[in-house]
């Protein structure tokens, strides 16, 4: 029986409107507090571009209608699109509210709008009306010009204005020099920097730690180590000793130049300088040391070299936290359990963020009797799982057959009180559906019911392709039903997931007969069902119908994509109509799509078989060409038909470039064996020995 969905149109019953609805209500008027006024942006820009600003702000502030705080004045800065503007501002900000103008927020706000916004260029325009307003250019607003000068790279004006300090009545001082150097060394400018760096003497400045850290920053960055001890030396000189962020930036350095070695040196003498690391100082070590050596090796040198020796939990925490990261980053897996098992131990207990990291990790590439044993471990100790890490545990558990380890972290789940709306039972499942457990699927639906959830849309296609996948088209017909009589209406993604199950269980007659009443609902088709109708009816046998099925979706105006055309690529190759594929192909690659590994493996695969070799190989070779890199699939084909044919060195050669990009290869004693190849693999090379009668 198809699917009746047009008949089923009655059950839909048009929403009853109350009367004393179709009124709305309005809400109780109340004054808004100070606090809550709103700022009207646009209106402070138009005061802010009058030649007579300051007293139109003036005004505006004593007429109680702007409410100066570090909110309405981060709002402001944050909602000017003219950096002089924000020029302007903060020049009257600093006159009527100067603690306000220094306030952390603030200053923030301001470099951030001059650095997006800019640059703010001090043009004579510009000077002259601060200055007509009864405002100066002040060491504070010089300092976050530069600031934003050099986040803009702009050194060489930077260094300009620094020499015209003295027409707007400002002394060079250590603040606006060390302000200068920052800029510099943040555009790269390190010569430039150190040039400014001598001249602080002739201007009666002297550098302080500040002034060697930014140079010390410049150098490091750079990986010239040897010039940041020099520059150490030389604070250490001047009474100047080397704080957490001297030592931070040193770690850094040495790891940028690849001298791991010195890099723990480094942090070894600090702890006994007395200088405490913090978390940048175990972040830069740890990371730095993933970043320039094999991260094998990496994690071996972080165990011999750091958590072997470091007795401090604050620091054991905070280096076991960045290692987690670098492993996951890396994508090992098999290292993470490991290196768990070590620092467990020892009472490390990530927080909740860093656990979700390390399950994300693990679900991908441990084993999963590890996974679960580490996943229930750390819960034991009361670290709370996210949403998704739960989610995506339950799903392996379930694809992998673990069904009562599955339905124990899913009851871990709620007890965690993790699924308590529409939302997370739409996830859950999801999951379920994807874990082919729909028997849980259909369970948690009930239980949504109910707890007092209405189901909405989302979870009637969930379900309806779950079920649908799962060959289960009458409970998908059961619950397209009860979609319709909660008020709801089917949409594209309801019909596509039935459609395609009907296909799955060759029932491709009432596909299209809801097609049909598809359309008939005012749902247009798209690419994706045209796809599933079209494999369908290949799979049957059915050609000339597909291919009148993709003359009709361009006719529609729907463009067939690479999906629509591998089908028929697929069938004709299969059918040894090599001819028409290519006919098809051509018609493919002029409608501006790319062909795939499915594409190329199937012509590959029949020009081979009837024959022709060259025009398989040619194939082959135009992948790379045509923007197609060659998977597993397509080498270990290629590589069995030239062996099958003696083709023995061109093979090898296809061989050394798939290992030299990673692609694995299948064994080939077992893939060649009726062709009795040996294959040796030596560490420069592998070598065919061809034992021949």
């Amino acid at each position: 029986m198809p699917l009746q969905l047009q008949p089923l149109k009655k059950h839909v019953k048009p929403q009853k409107q109350n009367p004393s609805n179709l009124i709305p209500k309005t809400p109780r008027q109340t004054l808004p507090s100070p606090s809550s006024t709103l700022i009207d942006h646009q209106y402070i820009s138009q005061l802010l571009s009058r030649p007579d600003w300051a007293l139109l702000l003036n005004h505006y502030l004593f007429s109680k209608k702007l409410l100066l705080n570090a909110r309405s004045a981060v709002s402001i800065f944050h909602n000017q699109t003219d950096p002089s503007h924000a020029v302007k501002f903060h020049a009257w900000l600093s006159r009527v509210n100067p603690a306000l103008a220094t306030h952390a927020s603030v200053q923030r706000a301001f470099g951030n709008t001059l650095y997006i916004k800019g640059p703010a260029v001090l043009s004579v325009h510009l000077l002259r009306d601060v200055r007509n307003s009864g405002f100066r250019v002040t060491e504070d607003l010089l300092c976050a010009l530069m600031g934003s000068w050099g986040r803009l790279g702009l050194a060489n004006y930077c260094a300009h204005v620094f020499g015209q300090i003295s027409f707007l009545s400002i002394n060079p001082s250590t603040r606006l020099y060390n302000a200068l150097i920052d800029a510099l060394v943040k555009s790269n400018a390190i010569d430039l920097a150190y040039l400014k760096f001598q001249q602080m003497v002739m201007d009666n400045c002297s550098a302080d730690r500040i002034t060697y850290n930014t140079l010390i920053h410049g150098v490091c960055k750079v990986g010239v180590v040897d010039e940041a001890l020099r520059l150490v030396k030389q604070m250490k000189d001047k009474g100047h000793f080397p704080n957490v962020f001297t030592y931070t930036m040193l770690i850094d350095g040495f790891c940028i130049a690849n001298r791991v070695d010195e890099a723990f040196g480094v942090f070894d003498s600090m702890k006994e300088s007395g200088v405490c690391p913090n978390e940048a100082t175990v972040r830069a070590l740890v990371h730095g040391v993933f970043r320039c050596v094999d991260p094998s090796k990496a994690l071996e040198l972080l165990l011999l070299r750091f958590f072997h020796r470091e007795k401090e939990c604050v620091h054991f925490k905070l280096g076991c936290d960045a290692v987690v990261y670098c492993l996951a980053n890396n994508s090992m897996a098999k290292e993470m359990v490991v290196f768990l098992r070590k620092v467990m131990g020892r009472g490390y207990v990530p927080d909740n963020s860093v656990f979700n990291v390390v399950m994300a990790c693990l679900v991908k590439g441990a084993e999963l009797g590890e996974t679960y044993e580490i996943f229930g471990s750390l819960r034991k100790q009361g670290v709370m799982a996210g949403v998704g890490t739960y989610l995506v545990l339950i799903e392996v558990l379930y694809k992998n057959g673990w069904k009562e380890q599955g339905d124990r972290v899913f009851c871990q789940m709620m007890s965690d009180g993790l699924i308590s709306n529409v939302l997370s039972y739409n996830m859950i499942i999801n999951c379920f559906c994807r874990g082919k457990v729909m028997d849980n699927a259909s369970e948690a639906f009930r239980d949504m019911q109910l707890r007092g959830f209405v189901p909405n849309l989302v979870t009637f296609n969930t379900l309806i392709n779950g079920h649908c996948k799962d060959g289960a088209i009458d409970k998908a017909r059961e619950l397209l039903e009860m979609l319709l009589e909660n008020g709801l209406k089917p949409d594209i993604f309801t019909f596509s997931s039935i459609i395609d199950g009907l296909c799955r269980i060759k029932r491709t007659n009432e596909a299209f007969e809801c097609f049909t009443e598809m359309i008939e609902w005012g749902i247009n088709p798209n690419a994706v069902i045209y796809n599933i109708l079209i494999r369908s009816l290949c799979t049957i046998g059915d050609v000339a119908r597909s291919v009148k099925l993709l003359r009709r979706m361009r006719k529609e105006g729907i463009s067939p994509d690479t999906y629509s055309y591998n089908a028929l690529i697929q069938i004709f190759c299969r059918t040894d109509k090599v001819e028409k594929a290519k006919r098809f192909f051509d018609s493919m690659s002029g409608s501006g799509l790319n062909p795939d590994n499915y594409t190329y493996g199937a012509f590959i695969e029949a020009l081979s078989e009837s024959g022709r070799l060259e025009e398989a190989k040619n194939m082959f070779y135009s992948m790379e060409a045509n923007g197609c890199s060659p998977d597993s699939y397509i080498c270990n084909l290629i590589i069995k038909i030239l062996v099958q044919q003696d083709y023995l060195e061109e093979a090898q050669n296809i061989i050394d470039k798939c290992r030299q990009k990673g692609i694995s290869l299948n064994s080939i004693p077992n893939l060649w064996q009726d062709t009795r190849i040996i294959y040796t693999h030596s560490t420069d090379n592998a070598l065919f020995h061809c034992c021949l009668n």
